[in-house]
């Protein structure tokens, strides 16, 4: 279990903190700019990370993220007037160990509240151990999992769109630029059945079709027997993968295709998320286009806490940290971290936080949330959260690669991917 006292998160700060004390948690007095708080003790938050396993690229980003929001929020005075500390947790992105770290960290690191989980198999692991410990559990997941219904009151998606608002919102652009025949490559899990199931409707509703649909193992590492079940009347190859392998399912998807005539391609960025675009056997994508929850290449019309956040991150402005070009970050989904722990300050001062007995509180602060305006603490631009659903909604970036590079082409609207409530948690006991 690592803990991070967000002060100064460099590894030799934390280290020697922990050194000092035994492993405990530093004592209170050691935060002497936080004592017009009822309590000088930190508020302890879980990070129930992704750091090995198929999600280990996104968690190493998601930590780096979460350790530079954490140290700009306890600059400007915490929450409530008190510091915040992050314990972070492996699960290795497993649904079984992630139900396991929910209980440790609540059971014997007493955090006030859970975030950050992705890959949604193991949040839906996770979420029900959660509900049975009553605690606040905010996902990074994307996964329709949440605003369905199928989970409890205690978990929310604040910080980042589902699957569901995404692929409908950017529909109607891939049928009327790209074409209306579509096969769609998907990994074989709840995040793909996702998008299967939800581009499949909105592609129909656009006059189009999906004529096929290619469902490959997460842990799959070699895809040429897959692709030769593209049929030749395919005009869009909708591809998203996930896991350690993304870059070989994208190098062998160009030795496929090679030179000759070939669909147009429109990828989720997952598929290359710390991949750069550049590499060598990558050639083949350009022209081709991507959805981009946040766009890795910083844009001529970035706004000013787009610019600040991506320092802050160490960012630069091709999307590789600025200490190692070689680092890509998983631009397009790590602001869901920054978003979900600006978004729990807000709860928590709203519900004037104290003890872990204001848990209920907390989440029902949020619940209230409406508007969430670009700001410094929202990055990635305007949202709006639904508090009965527990999802929020946001803008969608369709990006085409030029010159290696990836260039915004179309912003979808709040509007463009809303759609009708599945579930009220609010009516939901506690």
């Amino acid at each position: 279990m690592t803990k991070l006292i967000g002060l100064n998160p460099s590894r030799r700060t934390v280290l020697t903190g922990l050194a000092a004390s035994g492993g405990a948690l530093v004592a209170a007095g050691a935060f002497p700019g936080f004592v017009q708080a009822q309590t000088s003790a930190p508020i302890k938050l879980g990070f129930q990370l992704h750091r090995t396993g198929i999600g280990a690229a996104y968690g190493r980003w998601y930590e780096r993220t979460a350790q530079a929001a954490l140290k700009m929020m306890n600059d400007a005075g915490g929450i409530n007037g008190r510091p915040v500390e992050i314990v972070f947790e492996d699960d290795g992105t497993d649904p079984k160990r992630g139900s396991e770290v929910v209980e440790k960290l609540v059971n014997q690191a007493g955090v006030d509240a859970i975030f950050g989980p992705l890959f949604s198999h193991v949040v839906i692991g996770s979420a029900p151990r959660a509900g049975e410990l009553k605690v606040p559990y905010l996902v990074c997941s994307e996964g329709y999992h949440v605003a369905s219904g199928m989970l409890n009151r205690w978990t929310l998606q604040p910080g980042i769109t589902d699957v569901r608002a995404q692929v409908t919102s950017m529909a109607p652009w891939v049928a009327d630029n790209l074409g209306k025949k579509v096969t769609m490559v998907f990994p074989d899990y709840a995040f793909g059945h996702d998008h299967r199931d939800f581009f499949t409707a909105a592609v129909a509703a656009q006059g189009g079709e999906v004529i096929a649909h290619l469902a490959i193992p997460p842990t799959e590492t070699s895809f040429t027997r897959y692709f030769p079940q593209i049929p030749s009347e395919t005009e869009v190859l909708y591809h998203v993968m996930v896991g350690p392998a993304v870059l070989t399912f994208v190098k062998e998807l160009g030795e496929f295709y090679g030179t000759g005539t070939r669909p147009e391609i429109f990828g989720f960025i997952d598929s290359l998320e710390a991949v750069d675009i550049a590499s060598p056997g990558l050639e083949f994508l350009e022209g081709t286009h991507f959805w981009e929850g946040h766009c890795r290449t910083q844009q001529a019309d970035a706004s000013e806490f787009e610019i600040a956040y991506r320092a802050a991150v160490g960012v630069d402005a091709s999307g590789a940290s600025v200490s190692d070009a070689k680092d890509v970050a998983t631009y397009a989904h790590m602001f869901s971290v920054w978003e979900t722990l600006s978004v729990l300050k807000a709860g928590m001062e709203a519900a004037d936080y104290q003890t872990t007995a204001d848990r209920q509180k907390l989440v029902e602060a949020i619940e209230a949330m409406t508007a969430m305006p670009a700001s410094l603490a929202h990055p990635q631009g305007d949202k709006m959260f639904n508090g009965k659903t527990h999802q929020v909604f946001g803008h969608q970036n369709i990006s085409k690669v030029e010159g290696g590079k990836l260039i915004r082409v179309h912003k979808t609207s709040l509007e463009d991917g809303m759609y009708d409530d599945a579930a009220d948690y609010t009516a939901q006991a506690f």
